[in-house]
């Protein structure tokens, strides 16, 4: 009839606004939806968790190469490593200094690269999954960033104490700081265009949507390397 037609129409929603609604993600749910968000190949997933995997996969397989040196030196005291090149230049010195083994637990110490491994394996996994275009959760991204940092922060440690006190410099540990440093920048470009956080920092998304990490992240690489450069870059090239 005529009266329960125009009853059902008004207690129905629009057709339109029906799928509108069940198709539309909620801002928990995907990127804020804002003018300052990052859009192209270079903010995607693919892009930036393939870096980071290169980058941690890189630092994983010096982690098994310093701990195989590790181990060889534990078997033949006193015997110089394939990475010995000079009295700058040299693994040997590096791991014999007490930096090189700072966890110590029950009267017995720690290498560091046993350490690299297991953090480096977790990295690579979690880069798969980003790979693999899952979402993370925000406690898992926010861990996952503040673990990058740690990285970070403990392998410029080492360098600097490579650089400044033990005096002599290991080509794999250079290796695993660039790497890090790498990584640690993925990650960073990942958990703001990616992972939507912080939620509210269109500030954040700007600079990445403007490109200017491009040039703050050649800079800092520059920096990194000039800095090893002018303390023994005489010695590296001897």
């Amino acid at each position: 009839m005529p009266g329960n037609r125009q009853q059902r129409n008004q207690s129905e929603p629009p057709h339109g606004a029906n799928a509108r609604g069940a198709s539309a993600p909620s801002r928990a749910e995907g990127m804020p939806d804002s003018p300052a968000t990052p859009r192209g190949w270079r903010h995607g997933p693919i892009w930036l968790y393939l870096v980071m995997l290169a980058a941690s996969g890189l630092a994983l397989v010096v982690s098994f190469v310093l701990s195989a040196e590790t181990l060889q030196m534990a078997r033949e005291p006193g015997r110089l490593l394939s990475c010995d090149v000079n009295a700058v230049l040299s693994c040997s010195a590096v791991a014999d200094s007490w930096q090189s083994e700072i966890v110590r637990f029950a009267g017995l110490s720690y290498p560091n690269a046993f350490f690299g491994i297991a953090a480096e394996s977790v990295f690579c996994t979690i880069a798969v999954i980003g790979l693999a275009r899952m979402r993370m959760s925000r406690w898992f991204a926010a861990c996952t960033w503040f673990g990058s940092l740690a990285a970070l922060a403990y392998s410029y440690w080492l360098t600097s104490q490579s650089l400044f006190v033990i005096n002599a410099l290991c080509p794999w540990c250079l290796a695993l700081c660039f790497a890090t440093t790498i990584q640690f920048i993925a990650v960073s470009h990942a958990t703001v265009t990616v992972q939507g956080l912080p939620a509210r920092a269109d500030g954040l998304r700007t600079y990445y949507r403007l490109n200017f990490d491009l040039m703050v992240d050649a800079v800092w690489i520059v920096a990194l390397a000039t800095l090893i450069l002018v303390k023994d870059g005489a010695y590296l090239f001897t």
